[in-house]
């Protein structure tokens, strides 16, 4: 794999995990009721419990995209 392979690889999956991560925003905030009357069928979760773990994920998989596809994106752009 070359260099401008890697960058486009890097570049997708950037897009592609910034778009997971806008539709879970999207879903928690449009849809937050009736995701936590689902999850609450399955496990014991109040309103601040669910909040809580969805804030805790969208931050952690953020976190991951920058470490796994950004910072990696702009280092490739950086020594080409």
């Amino acid at each position: 794999m070359n260099l401008d392979e890697l960058k486009q690889f890097l570049l997708w999956s950037t897009i592609i995990h910034y778009s997971i991560l806008l539709l879970w925003f999207g879903a928690f905030v449009f849809a937050h009721d009736a995701l936590h009357r689902l999850h609450a069928r399955w496990f014991a979760l109040s309103t601040e419990q669910f909040d809580a773990l969805n804030y805790a994920g969208v931050s952690i998989y953020k976190i991951g995209i920058v470490l796994f596809s950004v910072v990696p994106l702009i280092a490739v752009h950086l020594i080409s």
